[in-house]
């Protein structure tokens, strides 16, 4: 009998699981080592098995129904001979009475080191790997790392690496490491199983041994089938060129405009106008007159020209009447700004069904409901309940909470972070993240993508659509809702399927999303992705004012997982000849607060073309001219035998040098293609994270803190190992 009938047979009779020796049974068929053993039928077979076998043995009942089989005394470990084996047959027999089906016979495997393997169906993104300790220590020290399937051996061999407890694998107290070949088979194999064998939900390995000699065994194991509750959800895929084609509207109709301050049908309009949207505006209202010393059309019938886009701002009970309109009017996408669906409860989301279905027969292409808007500034299209202007760039940002989404975008203005496009996706009735993702990967001006979400609908979509981006543009990601109560809020807000956070985790991992944690981080990685050169390495150079800093930020590079390697001797005999005899002479590069530019210039040049390292972090060079500016106007203020003019000189003097130290920066990423990670002495108003240098295909990069600088670089190098991967 196959596996697929074997399957099929405990299915068909109504069993939820197959018995232990089916379950071996199946895993050896795919690679997994598995324990040799027999059945017997008697405890006289038992024994004389046993004998076969060679003592000592373990003997185990098995039955369809015996899936806890310890906690009911029916297995018995370390049997020495013919009268023990006996002996615990019979108690094995007396336990399960009709319920047995035979005796597991096995030879007694000794080994210190057990781990666990196993599958599991997660319902959003489907069957998922599971490796970790094992045995008792399982539950209680979680110590687990996951993949989706499927598996490729390096995704295994990462896997191998991931858990704490992984000096286990290794030689151990006098024991071989563990056969790591063994092991990869192991995990592909149950990926492999899973795709083939959809009828099966969850498979356990517990313990999978690893013996002194390194060898691994799966001494245990279960196969639990589907009970047919699996939900596959999917979403209809929608054009990437149409997701292009709803960011260049040439004309845009405002359905539900008003002429009331604040109302959103008024915000929208506003915006979009004072923007400097080039193209034709079309107010649409029933009342009609004019909003704005425009004209307001009753219906949108009315309005003469051609309209590319509708943003529609009435009342949810109003929509889908407008519907059949929007299509005579010849209008393919639609904002629909309104809320009162999905989002508000069965009912409203039974509306929003229904409105989708009524839209797919139309041929319209929905964007929401309930969405902050879309902007574009390369036309200047800014149709958000923001009045944000960011100019253009690489960056293409879509949040599932809208206002998230337009804080991100006010951020990104004040530090001159450059904008391709922005949406908040609203309900994603029609369209989702997964279209997105499509659109952005085909999109040319898209360099990166920045995503707040709560939750995927189309699990295995995502998984898919962002691997095949994240190999060809960065997908920077924070996730609300990881957290029980998060994660009940996100369910609420956006309808989204809930997914376990660490399975969240193993996919940003295989798809190389880089997941950060913070609001802030997200800002900091779409500056430093959009504007400096990937580190080729985990090595950085530091360059600092102040001795304490460079400490911390040596630190914090340990920390999150980069090297601060010595000096070598020929860069050491340089800097003694440049800086004064108490400098630090190590990594990082203490210039004891030297005030002569010329020397932080030419050190700053000096590590970019050392071959130890493969990126910078400077530290307090600039913001020097805030710093320094704040010193003469005291003195000026104090000290009256200083003409201004002499303290605006030397303010000049400052702002000069900082602006030849940005091209500088610019011009040494270009030459020699490291990153440099800024962190400014002081900030003010005027201060940003990106400065453009005209001409540079790089720009200069500075933050605020040391930790910002070094995360931004660890998940760079993180994102740089996944595509050498």
């Amino acid at each position: 009998m196959d596996n697929a009938e074997v399957i099929v047979k405990a299915d068909g009779s109504g069993r939820r699981a197959l018995s232990e020796h089916e379950s071996k049974k199946l895993l050896s068929s795919y690679g997994v080592p598995v324990v040799r053993e027999t059945v017997a039928g008697t405890p006289a077979e038992a024994v004389a098995v046993a004998k076969e076998i060679g003592f000592p043995v373990v003997l185990k009942g098995l039955g369809a129904t015996l899936l806890h089989k310890t906690e009911r005394g029916l297995v018995h470990l370390n049997l020495t001979g013919e009268e023990a084996v006996q002996k615990a047959a019979l108690a094995i027999e007396s336990e399960a009475k009709d319920e047995l089906e035979g005796i597991l016979v096995q030879p007694y495997l000794s080994g210190r080191r057990e781990f666990v393997a196993g599958l599991s169906y997660d319902p959003a993104f489907g069957p998922v790997v599971m490796f970790g300790i094992g045995g008792i220590f399982t539950e209680a020290l979680s110590d687990i790392t996951l993949r989706v399937a499927p598996l490729t051996e390096s995704d295994a061999e990462e896997m191998l690496s991931e858990i704490k407890a992984q000096s286990l694998l290794g030689s151990f107290r006098g024991e071989k490491a563990a056969d790591r070949e063994a092991l990869i088979r192991t995990l592909t194999g149950l990926s492999r199983l899973a795709e083939e064998n959809p009828g099966i939900s969850e498979i356990d390995i517990n313990p999978l041994l690893v013996s002194s000699d390194g060898s691994v065994c799966a001494v245990d194991a279960l196969v639990v089938l589907s009970d047919g509750t699996k939900k596959s959800v999917s979403t209809v895929p929608v054009d990437p060129t149409a997701i292009g084609s709803l960011f260049y509207p040439k004309s845009i109709a405002f359905i539900g405009a008003s002429s009331k301050f604040g109302k959103w049908g008024h915000l929208l309009m506003s915006h979009t106008i004072s923007g400097g949207f080039p193209g034709d505006i079309y107010l649409v209202n029933e009342k009609g007159g004019s909003i704005a010393g425009r004209t307001v059309y009753r219906d949108i019938g009315e309005v003469p020209g051609k309209v590319d886009l509708a943003v529609v701002t009435v009342p949810a009970r109003f929509v889908m009447d407008l519907l059949p309109k929007l299509k005579a009017k010849g209008i393919r996408n639609v904002l629909l700004i309104s809320s009162g669906f999905g989002e508000t409860g069965a009912q409203g989301k039974k509306l929003q069904d229904e409105l989708v279905e009524k839209a797919r027969q139309e041929g319209l292409l929905i964007l929401g409901p309930n969405t902050m808007g879309i902007s574009n500034p390369y036309i200047n299209l800014y149709c958000t309940g923001s009045a944000v202007r960011n100019k253009s760039g690489g960056t293409a940002v879509v949040a599932q909470s809208g206002n998230m989404g337009v804080q991100f975008l006010g951020f990104a203005e004040e530090q001159g972070i450059g904008i391709r496009g922005f949406c908040g996706s609203g309900n994603e009735a029609m369209i989702t993240i997964e279209d997105f993702i499509d659109g952005f990967e085909i999109d040319d001006n898209t360099k990166i993508v920045m995503l707040y979400i709560e939750g995927v609908r189309d699990g295995r979509r995502f998984f898919e659509s962002a691997r095949r981006l994240g190999r060809k543009k960065p997908i920077v990601l924070l996730k609300g809702g990881q957290s029980d109560a998060g994660s009940r809020a996100a369910s609420s807000h956006t309808g989204a399927i809930a997914s376990n956070a660490k399975v969240f985790d193993a996919v940003c991992r295989q798809t190389g999303i880089v997941k950060v944690e913070q609001s802030m981080d997200l800002l900091d990685l779409a500056a430093a992705f959009s504007s400096l050169p990937l580190p080729k390495g985990n090595r950085v150079g530091i360059m600092t004012l102040g001795g304490g800093w460079g400490v911390i930020t040596a630190d914090l590079c340990s920390r999150y997982g980069l090297i601060v390697p010595p000096l070598s001797p020929e860069l050491l005999a340089r800097f003694d000849s440049m800086l004064p005899p108490y400098w630090s002479r190590s990594n990082p590069v203490d210039i004891v607060g030297e005030p002569d530019n010329k020397l932080m210039t030419t050190i700053m040049e000096e590590l970019m073309k050392w071959d130890g390292c493969d990126a910078i972090i400077n530290l307090g060079i600039l913001g020097r001219a805030i710093f320094i500016g704040q010193m003469t106007d005291a003195a000026e203020r104090a000290d009256p035998t200083y003409s201004k003019e002499f303290f605006d000189g030397i303010k000049a003097y400052m702002q000069d040098f900082e602006q030849n130290y940005l091209k500088l920066v610019a011009q040494l990423m270009e030459t020699y293609q490291k990153p440099v990670y800024g962190v400014s002495l002081v900030t003010d108003i005027k201060s940003k994270t990106v400065y453009t240098v005209e001409g540079s295909a790089y720009k200069p990069v500075f933050y605020q803190t040391p930790e910002r600088a070094v995360k931004a670089g660890a998940r760079m190098y993180e994102y740089y190992r996944f595509l050498k991967k």
